[in-house]
């Protein structure tokens, strides 16, 4: 059952500039020595975000890979009514006990009824998955009508697609996984072609401009100042040069 949402003063509104840009790239460098601190960071930044498409206060959100709980909580401070969802005792469990209004559940199959969530959200899962089409269209079919689509996710060929292997992923998922394993005697957390899997920027707007699902209302940098945003417009540049692709789907 889904808990009251926690109020709060009002948020600074999303400004996607070259500063924010910045910062969120110093924060990134952290992650591996502080992971509370960068992903603390980067939740509250994205339900800003979020909040610039959809208002937030007494909505219902569905976090498709929601994890530690990081984003319940920037979800919850923002007023909304939170319940996430991922399939990893691990990433569910990594900061303790599972947050409040964590299930285990698979993004492919959401046990959630249809057309029964405000606003839908997933935040770099799609490159997680083997079948991202399936889970974007699992994430249209739980939203209600008028309701809001966003995904984020990191593109193969950007500089972070092999996350931990990068960047030997530019030769290959096999060849990145295989060095990693090999310099550190260890397997990568997230493994090509089991846990990660290669996802184009051209592949998701196409996805997002055929569904008959939901209605394209925007695609672009996530973490990129808004002048930045032309990017996505051109073929081969936006793989490399996205970093993440955001992209903002209105139910019908």
């Amino acid at each position: 059952m889904v808990g009251n949402p926690v109020p709060v003063a009002t948020a600074q509104p999303h400004r996607a500039t070259l500063r924010r840009s910045v910062t969120l790239f110093r924060t990134f460098l952290t992650e591996q020595a502080d992971p509370d601190g960068f992903y603390s960071a980067l939740a509250a930044d994205s339900v800003r975000q979020l909040a610039s498409h959809a208002p937030l206060s007494g909505r219902t959100v569905l976090d498709v890979g929601g994890g530690p709980g990081y984003f319940s909580d920037a979800f919850r401070a923002a007023g909304a009514v939170y319940l996430g969802l991922d399939p990893d005792v691990g990433e569910l469990s990594a900061r303790g006990e599972p947050g409040e209004n964590m299930i285990r559940a698979s993004g492919t199959e959401l046990p959630v009824r249809s057309g029964s969530v405000d606003i839908c959200y997933s935040s770099n899962v799609l490159e997680h998955v083997s079948e991202p089409w399936v889970m974007l269209d699992e994430m249209c079919r739980v939203t209600k009508p008028g309701g809001t689509v966003f995904a984020s996710f990191t593109p193969w060929y950007s500089p972070w697609g092999g996350h931990e292997t990068a960047p030997w992923h530019f030769l290959g998922g096999h060849y990145a996984r295989q060095r990693y394993a090999r310099k550190l005697g260890k397997q990568p957390k997230n493994k090509f072609g089991e846990s990660l899997f290669p996802v184009s920027v051209g592949a998701a707007l196409r996805w997002a401009k055929t569904t008959p699902l939901a209605d394209l209302v925007a695609g672009y940098p996530r973490y990129h100042p808004s002048w930045a945003t032309w990017i996505v417009r051109i073929p081969g540049l936006r793989e490399i040069a996205s970093w993440n692709l955001v992209l903002v789907l209105r139910k019908g």
